[in-house]
């Protein structure tokens, strides 16, 4: 990391962006459909970035081939995403839905560093990632009960 302070913004912006958009397609949802507010948001989303793309990079896209043929995933990965906090938000609430997608987070990022999938770095478990996660789903439990 070359400059934490950016870093640590453009990590907290994300945080709040994921707010407000789960908030935003739980309104959508409850107005035209799960599968109508991520198209909404994919649709919106796909031309502000593919604008973004051509005129701050020219739309180089030559390295995608080199990359493994499983990457072409997140993409779908994402569909799963924006469709779930539009289906959970407005039938949870805010607070429920993100923290219990946040701790699935968690906690599958830990079995992923754990066993190196995906072409992760092997990062295994520890006794403090493990009181971390369980003080998580004390956490989640609490918001959720």
């Amino acid at each position: 990391m070359s400059n934490i302070p950016v870093v640590l913004f453009v990590a907290i912006l994300g945080g709040v962006a994921a707010v407000i958009q789960a908030q935003l397609n739980g309104i959508m949802d409850k107005g035209m459909g799960t599968v109508e507010s991520v198209f909404i948001t994919y649709g919106v989303g796909g031309i502000a970035i593919a604008l973004v793309m051509l005129f701050m990079r020219g739309g180089n896209l030559s390295a995608f081939p080199t990359l493994p043929w499983y990457v072409i995933f997140a993409g779908l990965c994402g569909l799963v995403i924006i469709g779930s906090i539009s289906f959970s938000v407005p039938r949870l609430g805010l607070v429920a839905a993100i923290t219990i997608i946040v701790a699935s987070q968690f906690i599958f990022g830990a079995l992923i560093d754990h066993y190196g999938l995906l072409g992760a770095e092997i990062r295994p478990f520890s006794l403090q990632k493990l009181i971390g996660i369980g003080t998580l789903m004390l956490g989640v439990w609490l918001i959720i009960r």
